[in-house]
């Protein structure tokens, strides 16, 4: 057997390894250049920049006319039409929605379907032609139980029959998947523990299925805040409807809609920041809290 022979060491004329800094032995770190991501940087800052010059500076906005209207008696009144129908809309609609889901995963049949028509019904047609309907309701039935259905809906009434089961129809679906959500082995656990299903759904099931159900609630709340501006086409004078009556007179289109536009997005603003904070408490003890 030939004998064993040791490794040579480098010679002295070999090129030192790339990425060593002169004789010491710790490999020098290069940070990576990034210069694309840098350009693009600037770029969107430059056209930000030229944006926000342009909205100022252009004189078709008239900010003077923006500040004189913004907290007018007659657009504040709109604002809080346009909150009132908010809240009485989404509580109606997930009381209602949530009826509906429980509807949907009982085990009779005949429940199960009438759930399942009603949100297909009302999540296939617009909520445009469904207001418009309920708009000339009278139409079809001018009494129901000896009550005149003409001077008993006014566009109030008819805006939060509407947008309720409008919104009923999307919050069973909201509902019905936070159920779901929950595992199956919990609740059989709790069958075992002999808790009867009233407090099986409120101690166990519905704290876990919050988790899910709260995230499109939220985005349920600000899409129904948003989308009650449609109720000025049967002249329910929300937010959009109070600036429409004062452009109709001064034919200042722009600023007004500027109006309603920044009342718009400051409430929205503060949904969403409240929105953040109950679902960082109903996520207390799971990896996605923040």
């Amino acid at each position: 057997m030939p004998p064993q022979t040791d490794l040579l060491p480098p010679s002295s004329s070999a090129s030192p390894p790339v990425g060593y800094d002169g004789d010491s032995a710790v490999p020098r770190i290069v940070p990576v250049r990034r210069t694309g991501r840098w350009a693009a940087a600037v770029a969107v800052l430059i056209l930000l920049a030229l944006t926000l010059n342009s909205v100022i500076r252009n004189e078709a906005f008239e900010w003077d006319v923006v500040v004189s209207y913004f907290a007018t008696v007659s657009v504040l009144r709109g604002l809080w039409l346009t909150l009132w129908l908010t809240a009485v809309v989404m509580v109606l609609g997930f009381a209602l929605g949530a009826l509906l889901a429980v509807l949907r995963l009982s085990g009779n049949p005949v429940l199960r379907a009438v759930s399942w028509g009603y949100v297909w019904l009302f999540r296939s047609t617009p909520i445009l032609v469904q207001l418009l309907f309920w708009f000339n309701i009278g139409a079809l039935y001018p009494q129901i139980l000896g009550v005149n259905t003409v001077t008993l809906m006014g566009p109030v009434t008819i805006a939060v029959i509407g947008l309720t089961l409008h919104e009923a129809a999307y919050a069973a679906e909201v509902v019905r998947g936070g159920i779901l959500s929950v595992e199956r082995g919990q609740i059989e656990a709790a069958q075992s523990l002999g808790l009867g299903p009233w407090r099986r759904f409120r101690r166990i099931v519905l704290p876990q299925a919050m988790r899910s159900i709260v995230p499109p609630a939220g985005n349920m709340l600000i899409g129904t805040l948003k989308g009650t501006s449609i109720v000025s086409i049967i002249a329910v004078q929300d937010l959009l409807y109070s600036v429409q009556l004062v452009y109709h007179r001064t034919y200042q289109v722009i600023p007004l809609l500027l109006v309603a536009t920044i009342w718009y997005a400051l409430v929205t603003s503060l949904l969403s920041i409240g929105q953040r904070y109950v679902e960082r408490y109903y996520a207390r003890g799971t990896a996605g809290a923040r």
